[in-house]
């Protein structure tokens, strides 16, 4: 017993030790990491979180990655619950081979879509927008929520379908009202990815923008000064970025316990 704690404590250490390392680091000014080894730091300084709050490069950053990470979220369930539901509840010809066809496409390299999609942006002057990141990572998130959804929504049986329509529902107020609570675990386990892949995805996020709409992870790939890279900055920036995901994580937390248990994830 005692070697099965002592295994999983290592684990654990093995798990936090780089996000410990990148905290302790964030606390530290450029010239002190630079200069010494320290685990524990001594002259803890707030310095590199500040100019990340005052400074508009930085916190801009990370407000249009909020926007675009949430539009696109918003995008793919909209779109996906009516398509995995027709997925799951009727059968029409090529139905299997749709399906797959929507699989293929997370399967596929971001790259080979980057020029088409920076084309078409430039076109219609979509370019350094919110609205393109969101759209870009539809292509990749949708049909992983599609999956999904339809995994949770072939678990509720059709009687309760029939049940409803024989009660007089009439199918929006049915959709919304009786069917979205039944797979609301599924709708949680869905954003969750969504918004996981859409915040660390940094090809589509970097080549579509400039300067209005540019993401913190392009502005932490860009911060390179004549010193060099200022190292507590850009940790305190990366320690930052966790924040949103370990938040969404809190949140949902119950829906990916009973995702991982009963959905097709």
């Amino acid at each position: 017993m005692k070697k099965r704690y002592l295994i999983l404590a290592a684990y654990l250490v093995l798990i936090m030790m780089p996000i410990y390392w990148m905290l302790n680091m964030s606390l530290r000014t450029n010239a002190d990491i630079m200069a010494r080894l320290v685990f524990i730091p001594t002259d803890i300084t707030f310095d590199n979180y500040i100019t990340i709050f005052t400074d508009s490069a930085w916190y801009s950053g990370y407000i249009n990655s909020i926007i675009y990470v949430v539009l696109n979220t918003i995008i793919c369930l909209v779109t996906a619950l009516p398509a995995a539901y027709a997925f799951s509840r009727y059968s029409f010809i090529g139905d299997k081979h749709v399906f797959f066809w929507l699989l293929t496409n997370r399967m596929a390299p971001a790259a080979v879509f980057l020029l088409p999609f920076f084309q078409l942006y430039s076109t219609f002057n979509l370019i350094d927008t919110h609205i393109a990141v969101a759209l870009a990572h539809c292509l990749f998130n949708l049909p992983l929520t599609v999956w999904i959804l339809e995994g949770f929504i072939s678990g509720v049986p059709r009687e309760i379908d029939e049940t409803a329509f024989i009660d007089g529902y009439k199918f929006p107020r049915f959709f919304f009202f009786v069917f979205i609570p039944l797979i609301r675990s599924g709708i949680g386990v869905a954003a969750f990815f969504c918004f996981m892949f859409s915040w660390v995805e940094l090809l589509f996020a970097r080549t579509l923008t400039t300067t209005a709409a540019k993401p913190i992870a392009a502005t932490m790939t860009r911060t390179v000064s004549s010193s060099g890279l200022d190292w507590g900055l850009l940790a305190a920036a990366g320690f930052l970025t966790i924040v949103p995901g370990a938040l969404v994580i809190w949140f949902v937390r119950n829906y990916l316990a009973k995702g991982f248990a009963l959905g097709r994830v």
